[in-house]
């Protein structure tokens, strides 16, 4: 594997774990696909340090539990902020 893609998935998985962030906040961070931010955290990480893969890996399964939470909210704020301009 390239150094540079070593280096990009650590960076990425200490920004994951540091904010807390989603693989689409990752991905705009970093200017890459979110595909690319998972393969890196779940496959490349991996085989480069386990511990840390793990840790990120811990945070993007959190994420992924409270999404539907967040698309809800930001649903309501959608239409909270439509029947402001209404009234």
């Amino acid at each position: 594997m390239k150094d540079y893609i070593e280096e990009r998935a650590m960076e990425i998985a200490n920004y994951i774990i540091q904010e807390k962030a989603t693989v689409r906040q990752t991905a705009k961070k970093f200017g890459i696909s979110k595909s690319t931010v998972h393969k890196d955290v779940t496959e490349r990480l991996l085989l480069i340090n386990p511990p840390l893969a793990k840790e990120a890996r811990k945070v993007l399964d959190m994420n992924k539990s409270e999404r539907h939470i967040r698309g809800g909210l930001a649903t309501r704020e959608k239409y909270l902020h439509q029947h402001e301009l209404m009234v």
